[in-house]
């Protein structure tokens, strides 16, 4: 319901701005998005986040499990409805992750490949590959930054243009929200979705090493 094309490239706007839409277009806005993942239920088997905007709305809810076979990550709309599924690779040559569309985890649906290329002392570098970039020469998007230190920044391949980053906030209100919850702030035009999915990965990341 969320994704007729998971393969999408850069657009252009009506007011021609450059669109980075990975889960979708409605994931888009035109200005800044400021998000808030607040950590509210831990089992034995889950971990799950509220994600929520500057006016405390509800925008995604969030669904870790990581004993299972395959670490999974589900990210759903405010009504229950999921968006992606986010799946761990761990037979691999390189630590990856993939997101599908929906409930899937079915190649037809996959949206992009997360590749690990760097962890040491929780300082990770990951390099992101839409599905239809098969030969994975050149990342479409890169990833540098430490979870444990909540900072992290999301870039266009290989250039220098910031599309999303986590960054401590040293202010009273950072201090209510806690260690295990975090901020990210989202640059205008990109898809906050799929920033939320991999700050979730590095979050995995973090707790699996």
């Amino acid at each position: 319901m969320y994704l007729d094309n998971p393969n999408m490239p850069p657009s252009v706007s009506s007011t021609g701005a450059t669109v980075y839409a990975v889960i979708g277009p409605q994931f888009c806005a035109p200005h800044a998005v400021d998000l808030t993942l607040v950590k509210n239920v831990v089992t034995l088997s889950d971990t799950c986040f509220d994600v929520t905007d500057v006016n405390n709305n509800l925008v995604f809810k969030v669904k870790s499990n990581v004993v299972s076979l395959h670490d999974r990550i589900v990210i759903k709309d405010p009504q229950g409805n999921t968006i992606i599924t986010l799946r761990h690779k761990t037979m691999t040559l390189h630590d990856r992750w993939q997101c599908f569309r929906g409930d899937s985890v079915k190649d037809k649906d996959l949206i992009f490949n997360v590749r690990r290329t760097f962890f040491v002392q929780h300082v990770a570098k990951l390099d992101v590959f839409l599905a239809n970039n098969t030969d994975e020469k050149v990342c479409d998007y890169k990833v540098k930054g430490s979870f444990l230190e909540r900072s992290a920044t999301i870039y266009v391949g290989e250039t220098d243009i910031i599309t999303a980053a986590m960054k401590k906030h040293h202010t009273a209100g950072s201090i209510l929200i806690g260690k295990d919850n975090f901020t990210i702030s989202v640059s205008p035009n990109f898809d906050y979705g799929f920033a939320v999915a991999i700050i979730m990965i590095l979050y995995e990341l973090n707790h699996d090493d």
